[in-house]
């Protein structure tokens, strides 16, 4: 018997080493992979740098799981947002995709997102990423606001203002035509008259033509529909032209590229934008102040005083979205399987009452979006800063 006992032993001790090796296996927890594409490069570097640099401040870890962000440079193109987010997808087999930049490359990462059922958090503007909620957009979700909510911003500060008429000059793009049928119903309904309407590529050095045709019209005021640094052209061609009418820009050129490039030709301009912009200046009971102050805190510890821009914000407030719905989805799967990306599409569809820098989300089946009009701001550019505006 003893003998029996002394030949099983070594057996027993390596089944239990065996055993214990397998719990650990168990309790190990897989990685939640983050995919990024940003437009770091191109047109739209302004916009997609502090996006980029954002990343490096959001958290190591969701819910207890390790998280790795696997960022790509789109360089401002289409096709290479697309062949980005593909690659994240099938390659990396992210869990989710944030990006792109612009509503360009967001809108065409879409059919994407949609093959590789993989919840997708956008950065750009136009509602027309995420409206409506059929059966492709609801994999889709996005942080800066609506143009629509923008665009009312406008007309209202407009007709205070006593402005009757309004030339308008956005990109040819997305961005840009969205821009314009936004605000051409929302001026109506103040009101005021858009008198003329020009388009312009984000890439092109001269306006000169279509400035012409808006001043011809002699608008009240001018919105320029652009975004980052080429957003200054137009308005430098007009007041080279001797236009002395109201400038307004939208919530696409808040950063400090846009003032160092246009320097006293943007003074006196009025813009939307969120609350992140001007935090510091915002009453003390604004229900974004807490947390827009807390990421331009953070922001500038790590990239100097003065450098926050809305831009980041939007990717902050991915990252925020994400650390609400992570641990909600792991209650249903775990990280690297199809039932994870799943649930995580449904846990953000679910957050409630949010602050983030911008503002306060309240997602639903049918609004994936979530802000409401605490998510914005008049702004004025005042001596080369950002003036809020009660």
């Amino acid at each position: 018997m003893k003998k029996l006992i002394k030949q099983s032993l070594p057996a027993l001790l390596a089944s239990a080493a065996l055993l214990g090796q397998l719990g650990l296996m168990g309790s190990a927890r897989a990685d939640i992979n983050v995919g990024v594409t940003v437009s770091a490069t191109g047109p739209a570097a302004s916009l997609g740098i502090p996006e980029k640099n954002t990343l490096s401040l959001m958290p190591a870890t969701m819910g207890g799981h390790k998280v790795n962000y696997i960022v790509l440079d789109d360089a401002s193109d289409t096709t290479a947002a697309v062949a980005n987010t593909r690659k994240l997808i099938t390659e990396h087999k992210v869990d989710v995709i944030i990006g792109s930049t612009t509503t360009p490359n967001s809108l065409a990462m879409l059919d994407a997102v949609v093959e590789g059922s993989t919840a997708m958090i956008a950065m750009a503007a136009s509602a027309r990423i995420v409206e409506p909620v059929d059966a492709k957009k609801r994999w889709v979700f996005k942080t800066p606001q609506n143009d629509i909510m923008m665009a009312l911003a406008i007309a209202q500060h407009m007709a205070s203002a006593g402005v009757k008429t309004a030339g308008f000059i956005g990109f040819a793009d997305a961005y840009g035509e969205g821009w314009f049928q936004e605000f051409s119903k929302i001026a109506d309904v103040k009101g005021i008259k858009v008198v003329a309407s020009e388009r312009y590529a984000r890439t092109d050095t001269s306006v000169t033509g279509q400035v012409l045709k808006l001043m011809a019209a002699k608008p009240d005021a001018v919105l320029i529909a652009g975004s980052g640094t080429p957003a200054v052209l137009p308005q430098k061609t007009l007041k080279e032209r001797g236009y002395a009418g109201k400038y307004y820009q939208t919530h696409g050129v808040a950063n400090n590229d846009f003032l160092r490039v246009g320097g006293k030709d943007v003074e006196g301009t009025f813009l939307p934008s969120g609350g992140v912009l001007v935090a510091a200046q915002l009453p003390a009971d604004h229900p974004v102040k807490k947390s827009a102050q807390d990421y331009v805190s953070k922001y500038e510890a790590a990239f100097g005083k003065g450098t926050v821009s809305t831009f980041g914000g939007h990717a902050w407030d991915a990252g925020l979205l994400l650390q609400a719905a992570v641990p909600v989805a792991l209650k249903k799967a775990q990280p690297g399987t199809p039932a994870f990306r799943a649930a995580l599409r449904d846990a953000l569809e679910s957050v409630k009452e949010l602050p983030g820098a911008h503002g306060v989300f309240n997602m639903s089946p049918t609004d994936h979006l979530g802000l409401d009009q605490r998510a914005r701001v008049m702004v004025k550019i005042e001596n080369g800063t950002w003036k809020y505006q009660p």
